[in-house]
């Protein structure tokens, strides 16, 4: 199984977009490669070539779908309240329709269907993910301030590294740490893998609820 976390940025804003490929082994996650700076086209291409030999599970952080009429979706509600439950802010979850959210909103639904369209030799699923959720509802309280702080904060990043490894993501490079979008894309891949993965579960998880909102959304 290929676990892919994207942390995916608006359209006109490549440079911020990040895409990590796990490879499943003996109950781990080794991370294969990354690759920063790309267009939908270059993330179609890796989809396509990681799922030329095996399963691929993709966990997508941005909006896979919006609120009819604008304004929260029920799972952004949620997880927010969940989120807060943790320690964490509420603001890191705006809704999709949002001005600073909407071109997100526009590619990451644009991506999810021509992800959905390929025609591949072994499946694909996605679940929209939220990954500074994935390492707040796993990490320790007494840790929390990471997460509080690795947007800005190298040795907060340099912490969730270290325990990434805890969480069984090996092989990770020190290079990670030098922006908080590697970490995002890093986390999103091992939301996806405990949503996928049998012998896991997601910590919050909002079933999709077809046909407005297609895809799952965890943490």
């Amino acid at each position: 199984m290929k676990i892919i976390g994207i942390d995916l940025s608006g359209p006109s804003n490549r440079k911020d977009t990040v895409l990590a490929v796990f490879e499943k082994q003996a109950g781990a996650l080794k991370f294969i490669k990354q690759l920063s700076n790309i267009g939908d086209l270059e993330i179609l291409n890796e989809v396509m070539h990681q799922s030329q030999n095996d399963e691929v599970v993709i966990g997508i952080d941005a909006p896979l779908s919006y609120q009819d009429g604008g304004g929260d979706r029920p799972g952004d509600k949620e997880l927010r309240q969940y989120i807060v439950s943790l320690g964490m802010k509420s603001g890191s979850i705006m809704p999709p329709t949002f001005n600073r959210m909407v071109y997100l909103t526009l590619r990451g639904i644009k991506l999810s269907r021509e992800i959905g369209n390929l025609k591949t030799e072994n499946p694909i699923s996605m679940v929209e993910v939220h990954p500074g959720a994935v390492i707040g509802s796993r990490i320790s309280q007494s840790n929390l301030e990471y997460v509080l702080s690795y947007k800005q904060d190298l040795t907060a990043r340099t912490f969730i590294r270290k325990w990434f490894k805890e969480q069984k993501l090996t092989d990770l490079p020190v290079c990670i740490e030098e922006e908080s979008h590697s970490i995002d894309a890093c986390a999103a891949a091992l939301g996806a893998w405990h949503w996928r993965d049998k012998q896991f579960r997601p910590k919050w998880i909002l079933p999709a609820n077809l046909p407005l909102h297609p895809y799952d959304y965890c943490c």
